[in-house]
């Protein structure tokens, strides 16, 4: 269902994002992520001149290397656009996530590691989005390895959101194996 109708309005900046996950053939998996910032207006900035509707205030490019079990093999990040030619000097702290696993608490490890500054707050929210990536991209290859090595071991993906409630209608058709009812009490 779309959005309702909105108020007059004019559009002032847009933000895109794009991710993708990537199986290499050496059996490592690259997620990449960018983000491009553009306005609709013309502005003055002291370094780059007037940057024009629609050209690139930020565009940066981060690509995460991992294994299978969410570490982190290699990273490399570029800054293409930047509002102050200062902001690419940060890239090299990005190193820091070499070695560190994409688990719960990855947003959490991203700010000790990246906070303030010693990162980009553009950049390490866009890592962050990653780690969702990871599994999102690694999920299918994972699953059929578990689900071959023990058919009855429980999905990690129960009960991580509303859909996946061990008690869901979604559950009872993918994993009655799993599935339980739901508490009559609850409803």
């Amino acid at each position: 269902m779309p959005l309702p109708p909105a108020a007059d309005r004019k559009p002032l900046h847009n933000r895109r994002y794009e991710f993708c996950g990537y199986q290499r053939a050496d059996g490592l998996w690259d997620i990449e992520g960018r983000i491009v910032d553009t306005k609709t207006y013309p502005f003055e900035n002291k370094e780059r001149g007037t940057v024009e509707p629609g050209q690139a205030l930020h565009d940066m490019t981060i690509r995460l290397t991992i294994d299978d079990d969410f570490l982190v093999h290699d990273i490399v990040a570029v800054t293409d656009s930047t509002p102050f030619t200062f902001c690419g000097g940060v890239v090299p702290n990005y190193r820091k996530v070499v070695g560190r696993r994409i688990v719960s608490g990855w947003r959490n490890l991203l700010r000790d590691l990246l906070g303030g500054t010693e990162g980009c707050t553009h950049m390490t929210e866009m890592l962050g989005a990653m780690g969702t990536v990871a599994y999102q991209t690694l999920y299918p290859v994972r699953l059929k390895r578990q689900q071959a090595a023990d058919p009855a071991k429980r999905p990690a993906l129960l009960d991580s959101c509303h859909s996946w409630a061990a008690d869901s209608p979604v559950v009872r058709d993918h994993y009655p194996l799993h599935y339980r009812q739901p508490d009559p009490a609850s409803t």
